[in-house]
């Protein structure tokens, strides 16, 4: 299943791709795509339904229609560093012996083709394309053996950051993270058994039409299971929990020289099977 959420900000409503690429309207199914609702059961639930039952919804999604964030009410925005070798070397950093994690606050989140907002007086916003894991069922201490089961399903998300803001003033990375825009995820939300092997998913993000990154999951340093498992040794993973699991070559601080984002720029960014995202860059 394609999960999604549509309409206006701030009130979205849940729903489901058919396979004509049409919008049904669950709303009266679950509250919303995220928390107890992207349980096992409740997604059996919905893989139950009979697809051509549901209200269609008016629109062409990602034309005339938007699509919201594909999960609602955020717990945990959980972000991996790093987690390419080749983007590693490009930061003039070491490939990381174990996972670098950081967060974005859930404050930044934002629809797949909402506007990306440069704040004011910044300088070096960047890009970064990355593969988005959800998570469904909830655990602590969980074994890579089992931390599959654990996936609700994937999107497309785009890791913007503020390079100086993250790496320049000290202290942690969040601050250059977590700008309010700097999280669009979808556009839907890809359950698990849609995905035969997250790590074979090529992925891209153009500006203005120059591709800038094009990379592929095979070559993360930290796979999704070691990944869930080792969070979970510091935290419970909850479901609606979104784990960004890190980003391939060719963002802008790696170019030579730098290349950052300005206002009246347009991202597009995708992953095979997940669904592509476009944003326009706007001033504050």
């Amino acid at each position: 299943m394609k999960l999604l959420r549509y309409g206006e900000k701030g009130r979205e409503q849940p729903g489901v791709l058919d396979h004509q690429g049409r919008v049904r309207d669950l709303s009266a199914v679950v509250a919303d795509i995220g928390g107890n609702f992207l349980t096992p059961a409740e997604l059996d639930k919905l893989r139950a339904l009979k697809m051509d039952s549901l209200p269609l919804v008016a629109g062409t999604p990602q034309q005339d229609l938007r699509l919201g964030p594909c999960v609602g009410g955020v717990g945990k925005f959980i972000c991996i560093g790093l987690n390419y070798s080749d983007h590693a070397a490009e930061s003039g950093l070491d490939v990381p012996k174990e996972p670098v994690v950081f967060g974005k606050w859930t404050s930044a989140i934002a629809g797949p083709d909402d506007d990306v907002e440069i704040p004011r007086g910044s300088l070096k916003t960047d890009w970064e394309v990355e593969l988005g894991v959800v998570i469904g069922k909830g655990g602590r201490y969980i074994s890579e053996a089992e931390a599959l089961s654990h996936v609700a399903g994937y999107c497309v998300i785009n890791d913007v950051s503020e390079r100086e803001y993250q790496l320049e003033l000290g202290g942690t990375w969040d601050k250059g993270k977590g700008c309010d825009t700097f999280g669009p995820l979808g556009p839907w939300l890809v359950t698990s058994d849609e995905i035969a092997d997250p790590h074979a998913l090529g992925m891209c993000l153009e500006v203005d039409g120059h591709r800038y990154q094009n990379g592929n999951t095979s070559t993360m340093v930290f796979k999704v299971p070691a990944l869930i498992s080792y969070l979970s040794r510091f935290m419970s993973l909850q479901p609606g929990d979104v784990i960004s699991t890190g980003t391939p070559p060719g963002v802008g601080l790696g170019q030579k020289p730098p290349v950052y984002l300005r206002p009246g720029q347009v991202m597009r960014l995708g992953i095979d099977g997940l669904g592509q995202q476009r944003q326009r860059t706007i001033s504050l």
